[in-house]
């Protein structure tokens, strides 16, 4: 072979030798990830038979996964429909919740706490509905009562020098209100035989019925209760010229006319009652009115002919009078004379609804044959915890 030849046979050897080294390699990936599929088949083919294998011995005790599941997450419930459905108690009196018997907390002959999906679906109705409840402060509380501390100055300050003595400051007056809770009660009636249906929703016909009789009379007692057996309402306080107004009273701003609104431009009480208000509030502020103090004000127009009143756009979105949103609650007075059928002011920090969280539910077979009677109560409370966040408007001349 001729030195030439050998050095041609090198440099092919040389161009080869990566091409023979990549194939290799390829040889060498395709192998791993083969073993890798066959160790992927081989978990997934493991766990199918475990599923398998535990479905099939849910199934062996009569009942499918689903339910099992349910009935554990969900025990209260359970009880609670036997209960309901044929005063069966035994489940409610066995059950544990976060640790203490269920029997522990209720009182001789006070029936049974309502199951969680109950108690929510009645709890939603009650803030769905056009009631004070809606815009006011609530409050959870375990006592018969709740005490609010009410700060109603300011702390006193001044300038200082460096050389002159300082003045002693006024000292904050410190005020406690106490919302007493009071019983709030409502007995809806079935026969036995439509409870017997197990295609009746039981628990949801009972949530709506309860919530129904609930809804009526709060919406009526935050209004206008008097706090006797009933919470306090936002009207119970003395009614006093805005001008004169101190604590413990409510301020008004009169509409102009003995039993209606001015006739001659009758939107301004509407301006004066917006800015009687103080800032701070009035940046939270929404009025409160009925259906027909609304037919009336949704008329007015300001000096350019604009509307006061604009619906809201958006679905849920509250109608609006000078830009405040609008809450109608019926139980406010009709447009008299010397009623106040308006209220505008910021009711997070003027009015507290003080409430316990359970709901107890009394079966009564008994009283009303061939019917069950059910007998479910509460405890609310409510009261003004701030007496300058409202302000009334007053149907009168001054």
């Amino acid at each position: 072979m001729t030195e030439r030849q050998s050095r041609t046979g090198e440099e092919l050897s040389l161009v080869q030798s990566p091409a023979a080294e990549a194939k290799a390699a390829i040889a060498g990936f395709l192998k791993d990830f083969s073993t890798f599929q066959d160790d992927v088949k081989s978990t997934l083919k493991h766990q199918e038979e475990r599923l398998t294998m535990l479905n099939a011995k849910t199934m062996s005790y009569g009942r499918p996964a689903l339910s099992a599941r349910a009935e554990t997450e969900a025990p209260h419930q359970k009880a609670f429909n036997a209960y309901l459905r044929s005063g069966d108690d035994d489940g409610l009196r066995g059950l544990t919740l976060e640790g203490k018997a269920m029997s522990t907390a209720v009182a001789a002959d006070g029936g049974y706490l309502v199951d969680p999906q109950t108690a929510e679906r009645i709890q939603s109705m009650l803030f769905a509905t056009s009631s004070l409840r809606s815009v006011a402060n609530i409050v959870q509380v375990e006592a018969t009562s709740f005490d609010v501390l009410v700060d109603r100055s300011e702390v006193g300050s001044g300038w200082a020098t460096e050389v002159a003595a300082t003045t002693e400051t006024a000292t904050p007056i410190i005020e406690r209100i106490s919302i007493k809770l009071h019983e709030l009660a409502a007995m809806p009636k079935a026969s036995q035989r439509l409870l017997d249906d197990s295609a009746f929703d039981v628990e949801g016909w009972l949530a709506e019925k309860i919530a129904t009789r609930f809804i009526r009379a709060e919406a009526a007692a935050f209004i206008n209760g008097d706090g006797v057996d009933k919470p306090k309402g936002i009207l119970l306080p003395t009614k006093v010229a805005n001008a004169s107004w101190v604590w413990g009273q409510l301020g008004y701003i009169p509409t102009g006319a003995a039993a209606d609104f001015a006739a001659t431009n009758p939107a301004d009480c509407i301006i004066n009652l917006v800015y009687a208000l103080g800032a701070d509030y009035r940046a939270n502020g929404t009025f409160v009115m009925n259906s027909k103090t609304t037919g009336a004000v949704r008329k007015m127009k300001d000096v350019d002919g604009r509307f006061l009143w604009s619906d809201g756009f958006a679905a849920g979105e509250p109608a609006r009078l000078m830009g405040y949103p609008v809450l109608i609650c019926e139980d406010m007075p009709d447009i008299a004379a010397n009623a106040y059928a308006i209220a505008f002011g910021d009711f997070r920090a003027a009015y507290t609804v003080a409430e316990r969280p359970d709901l107890r539910i009394l079966r009564d077979p008994f009283s009303a044959k061939p019917n069950v009677l059910f007998y479910a109560n509460k405890r609310v409370g409510g009261d003004i915890t701030d007496f300058a966040a409202i302000k009334l408007l007053k149907v009168a001349v001054s």
